[in-house]
């Protein structure tokens, strides 16, 4: 499970759990980011859960950085703003 909570304007608390295990994340999301990927047409935080959707499918939740800006998800992972914006 997937939970994304907004802690003040461009940051966000994500509390994932799977089999036994539960990790907490802050991630910053910036307006123009957020707009480029997503045309505004879904809200940030299911910007958001997919984005930890797309790193969840890469690597286990104890892998994925404890504090990052969205934006660093594309130094990892090439294919990931492609795929973010193939399925808003």
């Amino acid at each position: 499970m997937i939970r994304v909570e907004r802690k003040n304007g461009d940051e966000f608390l994500v509390v994932v759990e799977e089999r036994g295990s539960r990790t907490e994340h802050t991630v910053t999301l910036d307006e123009e980011y957020y707009g480029e990927l997503t045309d505004r047409k879904i809200s940030k935080e299911e910007l958001i859960k997919r984005s930890f959707e797309f790193l969840l499918a890469r690597e286990p939740e104890e892998s994925i950085l404890s504090r990052f800006n969205l934006r660093v998800i594309g130094r990892y992972f090439p294919e990931f703003e492609e795929t973010i914006k193939s399925i808003r």
